[in-house]
């Protein structure tokens, strides 16, 4: 098949060589992953971003070539005859010839761009991509997901949404991460909040109607004593999401805070949004303003305009609805209530919490350093355990190992200290940033710490002896220990962030 002889120039030959094998590699992937349904996101990332590109470049080198060719025939007409336009006559076969690899060779390339331009986009929009591509810097992230109520709703649609604005941001944001993780750059942990993340209102309300809040919801509570008989002490928990009527909507409730009606603003002067000196509430119908100043704060009004000024919305309590990392009492509590950890085993509780205690700089010696303490205390205090309770021991040491790296990341340092939920307030401050009796109105309003404006107690005690109250009259909080009422002053954080 003859060509022009301006196609017949080393760049050119080299450009359809690249592009030729791309194609063929990107063909012979595709149909692998086809036969043998791989899935594998770095699979998608060769065939339908990688190679590609490689193609394209493959397929400019052959214009180059062409043009570069052209221009030194012109420096050299001896060597052939070039005029300053090129003749296209159909009568010609090596014409004919070239326009029909041309015209082909491009619809091909269009079609299969199209196809791969259109799988990329669904390959970046995966869940697989979002959390196994990097899979040091997101391992936490991706394994607290699954481990998440989120766990079937894809990553972007919280972190990107419907659109093509925050659609591009969103890759934007994408190539200065794909820098860091290259080049080594990102900080351990990855810093939180993220102030680059849509709003609440246009993501979590897409699915979670606000308007539309139903009855209230009881939580029940199973927690273990680190004593040796790991004695079970159970709350049952009336949660006031909404009023107290569904048909009273938001009027009252935990959920008032997202009513339409009401506007929360408040300014934090730490990066974790934990010190909230200033907050103003404003009724959109009535045009009622209050501002609530935290005077133990000190700062001057100068100062706190400076600040970030961010209007409340769900994040700022549900921080961590797909990304939750337990501490070892609470994923502790859980395993012992699935049955995974049996409590026929003397002091287990305290055992799992003291070889949970330290700090490991990787999940093997974590692993090793578990294994080793738990072997050692029950070799000593209770031999007999080694022997006689065998497979509950080691059911039990495998389910404190699992809790432990669905939790705790020692290569990027993430733990439930490091990223602390909002919602509630026995880990971390959380209700408390706000509802801590020291927020006032110039007219002496205060934001209250009383426990009863979310929750009313309708249980509590160990499991034998269960005392009962009611929603009209529900039970004063009674702590499992006795600290002398301290919990009155103090708040639960300043002991259980660290204790169990």
């Amino acid at each position: 098949m003859k060509l022009p002889q301006s196609v017949r120039n080393l760049t050119s030959v080299i450009g359809a060589s690249i592009a030729l094998i791309s194609l063929l590699i990107i063909l012979f992937l595709f149909i692998i992953s086809a036969i043998f349904d791989i899935g594998s996101s770095y699979l998608g990332i060769f065939i339908y971003i990688a190679l590609p590109m490689v193609l394209v470049v493959g397929l400019i080198l052959i214009p180059i070539g062409v043009l570069k060719e052209k221009n030194r025939l012109k420096k050299h007409p001896d060597e052939a005859h070039v005029k300053d336009w090129p003749i296209i006559d159909f009568n010609q076969t090596s014409v004919r010839n070239a326009s029909i690899i041309f015209v082909a060779g491009t619809i091909c390339f269009l079609i299969l761009s199209a196809i791969g331009s259109y799988e990329a986009f669904h390959l970046t929009e995966s869940d697989e991509f979002c959390g196994k591509l990097c899979h040091q810097v997101m391992e936490p992230e991706y394994t607290a997901y699954q481990e998440s109520a989120h766990e079937r709703v894809g990553c972007v649609e919280c972190h990107v949404g419907s659109g093509a604005g925050w659609y591009v941001k969103s890759k934007m944001s994408g190539l200065y991460q794909v820098y860091s993780v290259l080049f080594n750059k990102y900080p351990r942990p990855i810093e939180t909040p993220i102030h680059s993340l849509r709003p609440a209102r246009e993501t979590c309300e897409e699915c979670h109607w606000t308007e539309k809040f139903y009855a209230r919801k009881i939580n029940t509570k199973k927690s273990y004593l680190a004593d040796g008989s790991t004695t079970e002490w159970d709350i049952h928990l009336m949660m006031k999401t909404s009023a107290t009527y569904s048909a009273q909507g938001l009027q009252e409730g935990i959920h008032w805070h997202i009513n339409p009606d009401i506007k929360i603003e408040y300014r934090a002067v730490d990066e974790g949004r934990d010190t909230i000196p200033w907050v103003r509430y404003t009724n959109l119908k009535t045009g009622e303003v209050k501002v609530y100043r935290d005077e133990t704060v000190a700062m001057s009004d100068s100062e706190l305009e400076t600040v970030e000024l961010r209007t409340m919305d769900c994040i700022d309590c549900h921080n961590r609805p797909s990304h939750n990392y337990l501490s070892p009492a609470n994923f502790i509590d859980d395993y012992i209530t699935a049955g995974e950890i049996s409590r026929e085993l003397p002091d287990i509780k305290l055992v799992a919490m003291d070889a949970l205690s330290s700090e490991y700089p990787k999940v093997d010696s974590a692993m090793n350093a578990i294994d080793a303490y738990a072997k050692e205390y029950y070799e000593i205090m209770y031999p007999e355990v080694m022997t006689d309770q065998k497979a509950l021991y080691d059911q039990a040491i495998q389910a404190i190992k699992t809790g432990y790296k669905k939790n705790i990341f020692p290569v990027m340092r993430v733990n439930w200290t490091v990223y602390p939920n909002h919602l509630g307030h026995l880990e971390t401050t959380g209700c408390y940033r706000c509802h801590n009796d020291r927020h006032e109105t110039t007219q002496g309003d205060v934001i209250s710490r009383d426990c009863n404006l979310c929750h009313d107690i309708l249980a509590q005690g160990t499991a034998d002896q269960l005392v009962y109250g009611t929603s009209a009259n529900p039970l004063e909080f009674e702590h499992p220990v006795d600290i002398n009422e301290k919990w009155r002053t103090t708040f639960c954080s300043d002991c259980h962030f660290s204790l169990y």
